[in-house]
């Protein structure tokens, strides 16, 4: 009888609103939140409140006859309802990839607990940059940016396609939700900077992009920037997966070149497009129209990308740095533990023992040992 109860006691459930309840349950409690949003849409009162958050809105092409010209938009306030909707969903997703694809994956590697943490990173991230990276290509393709680049400040600003706008609203959406899966992944305190650190650079520079028109820019700069860190995390999991040392070694410095690759072409574009095209047009501020084409913003954001830049590569030579000392240091500091480290440890026991003593104590002490000294001699 004892057997049964202690069995029963180890398989309750966690109790409900807990911390342990709610990390367990977190995809199940976001999707009945965002189930209220799509149930709304069935009643007639409620369409128009749900309708805010599901629909993208600020569609401009609205009043022209011609219906064959695709839709274009501009940012507005009911963006933010449309970023809270999708910040719902890429948790929801998160979960299920994390349930059925990456902890099934992780069970089958037999991973540390330090290993683990760096696996689901990585593998969440690698997904996030692969499908961003992909609907980025498309989007360069279908509005011709990279063989046409003029019109990036020629047209300045250009209304968003429909792929444009929940390409940059997804983007959002997905940097917002990186702060509650600290809470909900249990990340260890000594990882939780990093990952607030970069949760803020991607949504800031992101949001920034957005609210000022740059959006196309902004994908030219986070399509590259997007497969130099694919590669890189990409490169870890094939340390973590790969049992040999040459695939490793190889998909490492592949992801290191690139990645130095891109932080050096993205200075060219971004001063391309700052400095030298958008300069050639006329500086005028509209608020309405949505123009903050002034020098002010432009060497802003010139300055922030070059800044950003630096700040990567700075954090990208420390940790290649930290890693080559860590291969060298165990080496050194086994031939230095091998001379003498018990004579050592006596004489700094003996003068601790001395140095709790008072002042007189001390001097006899000195005088008894040199008198034993000379003695055995």
């Amino acid at each position: 009888m004892v057997a049964v109860k202690g069995r029963k006691n180890s398989n309750k459930n966690p109790p409900i609103f807990s911390h342990e309840f709610i990390i367990q349950n977190h995809g199940d409690i976001v999707s009945c939140v965002a189930m209220i949003f799509i149930t709304g849409l069935l009643l007639q009162v409620t369409s128009p409140w749900a309708y805010t958050f599901i629909a993208i809105h600020h569609n401009i092409t609205s009043d022209i006859e011609d219906p064959t010209m695709p839709m274009k938009y501009t940012t507005g306030w009911k963006d933010a309802c449309a970023i809270f909707f999708s910040f719902l969903i890429t948790i929801v997703m998160h979960a299920v990839f994390q349930d059925y694809i990456f902890d099934k994956v992780s069970k089958r590697l037999h991973l540390s607990k330090v290993k683990l943490a760096k696996f689901n990173e990585s593998s969440q991230l690698v997904l996030f940059y692969i499908l961003s990276v992909i609907w980025g290509i498309d989007i360069i393709i279908r509005e011709d940016l990279l063989l046409n680049i003029t019109l990036l400040w020629k047209e300045y600003p250009v209304p968003m396609s429909f792929s444009s706008k929940l390409f940059f609203i997804c983007q959002l959406a997905y940097w917002l939700h990186c702060y509650p899966e600290i809470y909900f992944q249990r990340v260890k305190k000594e990882d939780i900077p990093s990952r607030i650190v970069q949760a803020t650079i991607g949504f800031f520079s992101t949001v920034a992009a957005y609210i000022f028109n740059f959006q196309q820019v902004g994908i030219l700069l986070l399509v590259p920037h997007y497969i130099g860190d694919a590669m890189l995390h990409g490169a870890r999991l094939v340390h973590f997966v790969g049992k040999k040392e040459k695939v490793t070694k190889m998909a490492f410095l592949v992801a290191n070149s690139m990645y130095v690759f891109v932080r050096v072409a993205t200075l060219p574009i971004a001063t391309l497009v700052f400095l030298y095209g958008l300069g050639q047009v006329e500086s005028v501020f509209n608020f309405a129209t949505g123009n903050f084409n002034i020098p002010v913003i432009r060497f802003t954001a010139l300055t922030y990308i070059i800044i950003l830049q630096t700040y990567l590569s700075y954090v990208f030579i420390s940790r290649q740095l930290k890693r080559a000392r860590e291969n060298v240091v165990p080496v050194q500091t086994t031939v230095k533990s091998k001379q003498k480290p018990r004579k050592k440890e006596g004489k700094k026991t003996a003068m601790s023992e001395d140095d709790d003593l008072p002042e007189v104590d001390q001097a006899t002490k000195k005088n008894l040992r040199s008198r034993s000294s000379t003695k055995a001699k």
